[in-house]
């Protein structure tokens, strides 16, 4: 991964707390392990933990007073609570505390406390639980953070880089249109891939020379339903209301091409087809890790919720930053970002920013 000039300079003792050693949470303990941080950790079966200890997935399961990170890899239910109880416990003041569960809303209305951001890896396997996990699991995923007012630039940039160095592409969006944008492109999807699967489980129970039928198309739709079950009832709850607004929508489109089969109507099928292999086209690919990136210096005022208007406006955009820090003195009456971007975005991305009053310059 190429590192801009100013790369964020990694915290003095780098340890790091994992609350939950599943898949994820156990994943990011490795990632973070690679990266030469210490990494402790704990979950609900102190079995898990003994294990994970005993596989060097974490080197300890005590929770210190003076850890940099802590990560709450629970059901998104117990997160804010989770969260709550360790900002509680600890009161260093530059500890950074997020979380990796698939709903956002409900859980930054109930933590205040500006030491949390949270975060969304949009990452997973087929694999389930501590023996799934792997280090490499984030490599160019993208993985979500939902800044508020109250976030501080100091912990922005910080967790910015800590992401990064595990090989993540990270983007900003509030946690609200984080549930609503990720109910379509995560929890709909999963839901259809169950429903399409035991459908075809069913019809296989008389015919099961259907399942030797399956094709790529038909494994690639279903792939995610091999994932762990446990984990979803949980968040699909959390986050019903858009996920019901989603299925309806997709209810009605599903509707149209129905009636269209039954009225032969060719013309109507072929569009929805051509629009529907168009947009998949347009699908935006891995980040690239790229040599060619242009560095943006951006004048900004303390005022709150500045910083989340810099890195939604570049999540809106499709605009990776790949680096990101804080130049000098943004506590006072003003200071600068520096922003790492693709070099063929910065044009853009700079007449961007300045239509929304910033003022930027090119490095």
């Amino acid at each position: 991964m190429a590192l801009s000039p100013f790369a964020m300079t990694s915290p003095n003792k780098r340890r790091a707390h994992v609350v939950g050693l599943g898949l994820i949470g156990a994943s990011v303990a490795l990632a973070l392990g690679e990266s030469g941080w210490t990494v402790t950790g704990t979950d609900l079966d102190p079995s898990i933990a003994h294990a994970a200890r005993g596989d060097g997935v974490i080197a300890g399961v005590e929770l210190e007073s003076d850890v940099d990170l802590v990560v709450i890899a629970t059901p998104a239910g117990v997160v804010a609570q989770t969260a709550n109880d360790v900002l509680s416990r600890l009161s260093k003041l530059t500890l950074i505390v997020t979380d990796v569960a698939g709903v956002k809303s409900s859980i930054v209305e109930h933590v205040g406390d500006p030491r949390f951001l949270a975060g969304h890896p949009m990452a997973g396997s087929e694999l389930r639980g501590l023996a799934g996990a792997r280090a490499d699991l984030f490599r160019g995923c993208t993985w979500v953070l939902t800044p508020t007012s109250a976030t501080k630039p100091e912990t922005y940039t910080a967790l910015h880089g800590v992401l990064r160095e595990l090989g993540a592409n990270v983007v900003a969006v509030g946690a609200h249109d984080h549930d609503r944008l990720v109910a379509v492109a995560s929890h709909v999807p999963h839901l259809l891939a169950g429903a399409l699967m035991n459908e075809a489980s069913l019809v296989a129970e008389h015919d099961a020379v259907l399942l030797q039928l399956a094709a790529g198309g038909f494994r690639d739709m279903t792939r995610v339903a091999a994932g762990d079950p446990t984990m979803w009832p949980d968040v699909l709850f959390e986050n019903r209301v858009a996920i019901t607004q989603s299925l309806e929508a997709l209810e009605a489109r599903l509707a149209a091409l129905r009636v269209a089969l039954n009225d032969d109507d060719h013309a109507a099928v072929a569009a929805d087809l051509v629009n529907a292999a168009s947009a998949r086209r347009q699908l935006p690919g891995r980040a690239l890790d790229s040599e060619h990136l242009a560095y943006l210096r951006v004048a900004v005022s303390d005022q709150p919720g500045v910083l989340a208007a810099v890195t939604m406006a570049a999540s809106e955009m499709l605009v990776n930053i790949y680096d990101i820090e804080i130049a000098h003195g943004i506590e006072g009456s003003s200071g600068t970002l520096l922003l790492a971007i693709d070099a063929k975005q910065a044009d853009l991305f700079s007449g961007a920013l300045k239509e929304r009053g910033f003022q930027v310059g090119h490095e």
